[in-house]
């Protein structure tokens, strides 16, 4: 189950100069998770080897270094269908019936199968738990799936069994019908205890491995309500409510630190971990809560997921 490509893929990227200085099969990896394509080293040095990712026009080693402004063209073959397997993954259900699932995601699971991460994932788990009676319309790598949450993001996410299920989702969560809270520890605290951020988030015009607020039209439109439900008294934390009305990738995370000027702790993406002062295990971002209408009866169901414990000293 699952072919992800159908003919050969052609992409060409541009070194931002903050790489300068990389190899060659390092940069790739990262270059082409943000364009979709999850690789591994050792696979991305296959395809240096044989001369399917060029540099300036060029063959190269994947020992070479770049530099910024390098053209890097490359070419993906076909990927041969991988049958996607149920497995024996825990999982702590929230809600659960005929028609969806809702669970608690714990930090560090990946949500759905990619090329080069092909099992352990929240799909693996569903299939074996829901004995495949997952609905296949999302596509056959992430069967049952509506929305996503970053893999370091712990908390509720549903998924459909069946495909009245994944359509009545599916056009809550575009229609902005859902409500999604979560809950977020920052380094510092914003300046204001409350406040809505709406801008356009799209791909860093640099680092086009991450997100960034851009000016429009670029980007989509993006609105975060958050408050200040606590912080610290000298000011090196604070812990955030924050309910999204879109669902933009890294959204939370962009808002906080580009807007707020107050990165989550724990974000090693978009932080710089190693200087904030208090030190965590993990991405302090965690889905608190999600309620929607049930697709059959018609319900309006509110799912909680309990506080993981890194979030307890402070709250």
């Amino acid at each position: 189950m699952g072919e992800a490509r159908e003919e050969v893929v052609e992409l060409r990227l541009i070194v931002p100069p903050t790489s300068t200085g990389q190899r060659l099969d390092q940069f790739l990896p990262a270059a082409l998770a943000a364009e979709g394509f999850q690789l591994s080293r050792s696979a991305v040095q296959d395809l240096i080897k044989s001369g399917a990712a060029m540099m300036n026009g060029r063959s190269a080693k994947p020992s070479v270094k770049v530099d910024g402004g390098d053209r890097i063209d490359i070419r993906i073959a076909p990927e041969r269908p991988n049958e996607l397997k149920p497995e024996e993954i825990p999982l702590s259900i929230l809600h659960e019936d005929d028609e969806l699932i809702v669970v608690d995601k714990p930090p560090g699971l990946v949500v759905h199968p990619a090329a080069g991460n092909p099992g352990g994932t929240l799909v693996n788990a569903l299939l074996h738990h829901c004995q495949g009676k997952l609905c296949a319309l999302a596509g056959e790598d992430r069967p049952g799936i509506v929305h996503r949450l970053d893999k370091e993001t712990s908390g509720c996410l549903v998924a459909a069994k069946t495909d009245a299920a994944y359509h009545s989702l599916v056009s809550q969560f575009s229609g902005r019908e859902t409500e999604k809270e979560y809950l977020a520890v920052t380094e510092g605290v914003p300046a204001k205890v409350e406040g809505t951020i709406e801008t356009n988030i799209g791909r860093h015009p640099v680092n086009r491995q991450k997100m960034a607020v851009v000016t429009p039209p670029a980007g989509k439109v993006a609105i975060t309500d958050y408050r200040v439900l606590r912080s610290d008294v000298r000011g090196n934390w604070a812990t955030l409510q924050c309910i999204i009305h879109t669902g933009r990738t890294h959204q939370i995370r962009v808002h906080l630190k580009e807007v707020l000027h107050c990165p989550i702790l724990g974000d090693t993406f978009y932080a710089q971990v190693s200087r904030q002062k208090t030190r965590v295990g993990r991405l302090m971002l965690h889905a608190r809560r999600l309620a929607f209408c049930h697709p059959l009866s018609g319900e309006w169901l509110r799912l909680e997921a309990p506080l993981p414990g890194e979030f307890l000293p402070f709250v």
